[in-house]
């Protein structure tokens, strides 16, 4: 794929203080656009000046939420260089939220080409601190210019970046999570296992409850029976009951994460008991009131693990693990992070190098 590349000719300073960074505040000097419709098919790929978008008033993903979006990071590893992981894997789960929202798929190759090269463009911006990273942001939109709901016949892809600091920029410590019995995210035949914005803006309530109440996130439950836990807000959930490492079953309204997914070959590869089931509120309860419920920890691109140290649910909290990291959570934790920054070797294939 050519694609043309229009230098920013007034760059911004590079931020001084990386402990400044936080997430998703600051944004690099460019930017990747293609455009897509019916007769031509993908075209145009540039990239550009960071900038704002002109969309018209009318424009699909306005009315209709026509969206979709990935996000995974770049790392500075130990020599140095720059490198992602897994890359792919994110390209082809976009692919699959663009079969379910009706828009067009992306060329895997060029995908890749066009993340390979703004990234390398853009590689002074990868930070250099502990813990930190580039996000890198793909999304896609649709923009035909007219109202009424029908099929997409227009589209942009767009990828942006924005150096971020540490996750756990003040060490890592367990969170509260609430287990939500009101509202419900999303149903197997909806769009639970595509990760497009209505999903995120249908959560935004009860994660403000919770919130309210003490709580960083909310475990969603199955929106069928209202009886199986599924996800919390932005993360998978695993858990270790009586030694075995356990998480929901993918059943069309989970998204199915990288990181969960690179944890359970993880397991595999390290000797781990590890299985995907379903896996009932009630379960759980009765888990942490025996003590059988030896650890829990969301999983995602953000924290790669974040140790969950209670759980909240109908009025009641529990705690795991004296609220303390568990064993497996950390070695998890220290498995995956040493392969994305590069500072243990990659027995799996998932590093990818960018310059």
């Amino acid at each position: 794929m050519e694609i043309k590349v229009t230098l920013n000719p007034a760059p911004k300073a590079k931020p001084a203080d990386e402990s400044k960074l936080g997430f998703g505040k600051l944004f690099t000097d460019h930017m990747f656009i293609m455009d897509w419709d019916k007769a031509s098919g993908w075209h145009d790929a540039r990239i550009v000046p960071f900038g704002n978008l002109s969309i018209h008033p009318a424009s699909t993903v306005l009315h209709y939420g026509s969206e979709i979006f990935e996000g995974l990071k770049a790392y500075r590893n130990a020599e140095g260089g720059v490198q992602m992981f897994r890359p792919m894997e994110n390209i082809r789960r976009m692919n699959r939220s663009a079969a379910r929202m009706g828009l067009p798929a992306l060329p895997e190759e060029d995908t890749l080409q066009a993340l390979h090269e703004l990234i390398k463009l853009e590689a002074d911006w990868v930070p250099h601190g502990e813990g930190t990273s580039m996000y890198i942001r793909p999304f896609m939109i649709g923009d035909d210019e007219q109202l009424g709901v029908h099929g997409i016949g227009r589209a942009h892809f767009i990828i942006i970046l924005s150096p971020s600091g540490s996750y756990y920029a003040g060490g890592m410590a367990p969170v509260k999570i609430m287990i939500e019995d009101e509202d419900v995210r999303a149903v197997r035949g909806g769009t639970g296992e595509a990760k497009c914005g209505g999903n995120y803006a249908a959560s935004v309530r009860a994660g403000d409850r919770a919130e309210q109440k003490g709580y960083t996130q909310v475990l969603w439950l199955d929106g069928v029976e209202r009886k199986y836990v599924e996800e919390v807000g932005a993360m998978n959930m695993m858990f270790k009951i009586a030694g075995k490492i356990v998480t929901p079953a993918l059943n069309g309204s989970i998204l199915p994460g990288i990181t969960r997914k690179s944890i359970l070959e993880m397991c595999a590869y390290l000797g781990l008991d590890a299985e995907e089931r379903r896996i009932s509120v009630d379960e759980l309860i009765e888990a942490m009131e025996n003590g059988t419920l030896e650890e829990a920890w969301g999983c995602g691109t953000a924290a790669v693990v974040s140790p969950v140290g209670a759980l909240a649910y109908a009025g009641k909290e529990y705690t795991i693990n004296n609220n303390e990291i568990g064993e497996t959570t950390m070695r998890l934790y220290e498995e995956l992070t040493g392969l994305q920054w590069g500072k243990k070797p990659d027995p799996f294939g998932w590093v990818y190098p960018v310059n």
